[in-house]
């Protein structure tokens, strides 16, 4: 079976001034490889700062001007250029991102769970608000008259209405209770099941664990091989 995403010796540097005019190289992922098959949900695992972060952003295309990336990325296996990039993202590949600042402030939220897809899917976007516990009139709010916990199953939602084939959901639970990210894990999970394939970007091994097919531990910009995740159950 052709994997949806084949990640191979990936490698990520930025440049930056060190001192006056003088230029150097800063290396964050060094010699990365993983794949994603239809209906499997991989976590990649790791503490803050290890760069899993980026590797989200190295696929979607969306990395600052000052980076360099070398390897091979490829979706259904075709190269995901910076030009195809462009023209899948927000379609058939999506992301969770980490900050609840990518919601539009000036935007109630449930237009923009809704995206611009037309018609607009109103009644799928209330299905999901009922699921992940947001009340009936969260989708007349804006961004900043919701808690973190909310804007987070807001953003959760927006990729969860999608038909996406890939997501990228780059730590989609923090802030939310546990039965909340239980029911957001549940339902990414779902969306595999359904023959997707989706990332999970988390520190919880545990949660990544419980829900996930394999786990890639990110240490220091690299992965330990990628395992089963009932090898980290004990």
């Amino acid at each position: 079976m052709e994997p949806i995403l084949q990640v191979s010796h990936l490698s990520l540097s930025f440049s930056q001034y060190s001192r006056g005019t003088q230029k150097q190289n800063l290396p964050v992922i060094h010699d990365l490889s993983f794949s994603i098959q239809p209906g499997q949900v991989v976590a990649v695992v790791g503490s803050s700062g290890s760069g899993k972060s980026l590797l989200a952003h190295g696929i979607l295309g969306i990395l600052p001007y000052n980076s360099a990336m070398e390897g091979t990325i490829l979706y259904r296996g075709e190269p995901l250029t910076q030009k195809r990039a462009e023209a899948l993202r927000g379609r058939e590949i999506v992301l969770v991102p980490q900050g609840v600042a990518y919601l539009d402030p000036l935007m109630r939220v449930g237009p923009q769970a809704d995206g611009h897809r037309k018609p607009r899917p109103t009644e799928r976007r209330r299905g999901l608000f009922r699921r992940l516990g947001l009340p009936e009139e969260a989708e007349r709010l804006y961004p900043f008259q919701l808690s973190g916990g909310m804007a987070r199953r807001v953003l959760v939602s927006t990729a969860l209405i999608t038909d996406a084939r890939l997501v990228i959901a780059d730590e989609p639970t923090p802030g939310m209770s546990l039965d909340q990210a239980l029911e957001a894990l549940t339902m990414f999970r779902e969306m595999a099941d359904q023959g997707r394939g989706v990332v999970l970007i988390t520190h919880d091994i545990d949660l990544a664990v419980a829900f996930a097919d394999r786990v890639a531990v990110f240490y220091a910009g690299t992965t330990v091989e990628p395992l089963p995740a009932s090898d980290f159950q004990a």
